[in-house]
Order: structure tokens, then C-alpha cells, then sequence
């Protein structure tokens, strides 16, 4: 396991009804993490690899990005503080509250404690140590219901709220990508991701395939362990800055078991409603 809405359907933050118990929300409490997919494993020192050029290299092939404004959204996820090995990927999302971060469900959930990863933080824009805008402390984790009892694949998606730094809020500083629902299943995409075993991110452009009714799939080199949570990110608008997320790295086994073949949940209407539901919950 590589551990707004742009389409058919926009979603903003009035609530939309969302009556079944298939999504709640756990407030997050004390437990470990075993390593699922394409997470990182807990112990694993992170050794930044020779880094690719700075520009994108052809289609499919891994390349260390430059600093943007897009790529500052995308950052690592450790336990606790950043002593450690960050075992997952997370990135902004655009919600009412504006501290909200997207990820692979079973990046902030563990699945045999039956309970959400406690002390997550998140390190946007993380370069060999270096944190431009420091350490946000995860305070909620919202998954589906499904997800929690039988880790549905189809559902492998999380929403993650941050406590605010300074006075302000983690969008209202590096600003959000909206989210995409029902987006089809060949679109042409960025992925950037941090595999545990380097300390600065990689990126690969490709066109997503469809490997089922609801699972995406790309060919990337290197997307290995820690990377689980990236975003799939199309429609990028230099004028804003911002794109579209229409998947995170996830789903079908974890997110793959190559490195350079990936899955994501396709962004369906219980990813809609787990959005909302994520909004609702936060009460912004």
C-alpha cells in the first residue's frame, strides 16, 4: 500500500442530508498504526534517494518537483511530531472551515484497533527537514462507516481537520483544490506523493485507466511506501493555482503492490457524502 467539486456535481458547505450511518466521524484517540498498502513502515528512517531533474520527464516516469504554490498543499503525515518516519501523503482541500487535508483511509485509520490513528500531523511542503509553514496537528478523522468495519477498498478515503497555527487556518495559508465526483475514468493527472524512503517528494504525469467500476489506475514509476494518500490531481489553472482532486492514492491493495503501478478509489457519490459529511461534523 502506497501507504471544489469540479463535473457533475459541485458540492459547497451547506449541508446536503446525509441519513445513513454508513459514514461517521471519530474523534481521534490513542492507538498505533500497522502498515497497510502503500504506507511507510513505522521504523523506516527516511534516506533521501538521487533526485530526477526538475522537470517533468515523460509520461509515467517519477521526477523530483520544483517548489510551487501547488505542490506547497502536499505534504507528509507522521505520528506525533516529525521525529520519525512520515508514513503517508495528505494535501489541502477547499471546505468552509478551511482546515481540512484528504488521504488514503488507511493512513489515519487503524484498521485492527478499530479506531483512528491518534497525534497525526501533517508537513505540508516537507524538503529534507525543512517545513516552510511548520507542523499542523490532525484534531478529527473522518471515514466511512464501511471502511472502518470491513476496509471496503472501494472507500479507502479520508477527511482530516487541522487545528489552526498563528490565528489562521491551514487554506487561508496555502490556500485548497477543490474536489472532483464522477469525473470519469480517463483523465489526464498529477500525482506527487513522498515515499518514506526519500525526504523530498516525487511527481508523475499520466492519464489514468479504469480497472473496475470503482478503481482507477496509473502507471508511475517509484510509488512506493509512503506515498498511500497522494492526491490525483487534474485541471490545474495557473491563474488561481488550484486543480482538482479526483482521487488519492489508495484503494484497491492498499494503493498496489508495484511501485510503479497505482490505484485510487474512484470519487463517487459516497465519497460526495463523506465530504459533506466531513463539513457538517466540523461545524464551520
Amino acid at each position: 500500500m502506497k501507504a471544489g467539486i469540479a463535473l457533475t456535481l459541485v458540492i459547497v458547505g451547506a449541508a446536503a442530508v446525509v441519513g445513513s450511518a454508513a459514514e461517521e466521524t471519530y474523534p481521534s484517540r490513542s492507538s498505533g498504526r500497522s502498515s497497510y498498502g502503500k504506507s511507510g513502515e513505522p521504523g523506516q528512517t527516511p534516506q533521501d534517494q538521487s533526485s530526477s531533474a526538475n522537470a517533468p520527464a515523460q509520461d509515467g516516469t517519477a521526477y523530483t518537483p520544483r517548489r510551487t504554490d501547488e505542490n506547497a498543499r502536499i505534504g507528509t503525515v507522521f505520528e506525533k511530531d516529525d521525529h520519525g518516519a512520515h508514513f503517508c501523503t495528505a494535501s489541502v482541500v477547499q471546505s468552509p472551515g478551511r482546515n481540512m487535508l484528504i488521504t488514503a483511509a488507511h493512513c489515519a485509520f487503524d484498521a485492527d484497533a478499530g479506531k483512528p490513528v491518534d497525534d497525526l500531523v501533517f508537513a505540508p511542503d516537507y524538503r529534507n527537514g525543512n517545513e516552510p509553514t511548520g507542523l499542523w496537528k490532525v484534531n478529527k478523522v473522518v471515514v466511512d462507516d464501511r471502511w472502518a468495519t470491513s476496509q471496503d477498498e472501494d472507500l479507502d478515503v479520508a477527511f482530516l481537520t487541522v487545528d489552526p497555527k498563528d490565528g489562521k487556518n491551514i487554506q487561508d495559508v496555502l490556500g485548497g483544490n477543490s474536489l472532483g465526483i464522477d469525473r470519469g475514468f480517463n483523465n489526464e493527472v498529477k500525482i506527487t506523493g513522498y515515499p518514506t524512503s526519500r525526504d523530498t517528494p516525487i511527481s508523475c504525469q499520466n492519464r489514468t485507466t479504469k480497472f473496475s467500476d470503482t478503481q482507477l489506475r496509473i502507471q508511475c514509476t517509484d510509488f512506493e511506501g509512503g506515498t498511500s494518500g497522494s492526491p490525483w490531481f487534474a485541471d490545474y489553472d495557473p491563474k488561481s493555482h488550484t486543480g482538482t482532486v479526483i482521487g488519492v492514492l489508495g484503494g484497491h491493495e492498499g494503493g498496489g503492490d508495484e511501485n510503479d503501478v497505482s490505484y485510487a478509489a474512484y470519487f463517487d457519490n459516497n465519497i460526495a457524502k463523506l465530504y459533506q459529511r466531513a463539513q457538517d461534523e466540523d461545524g464551520n
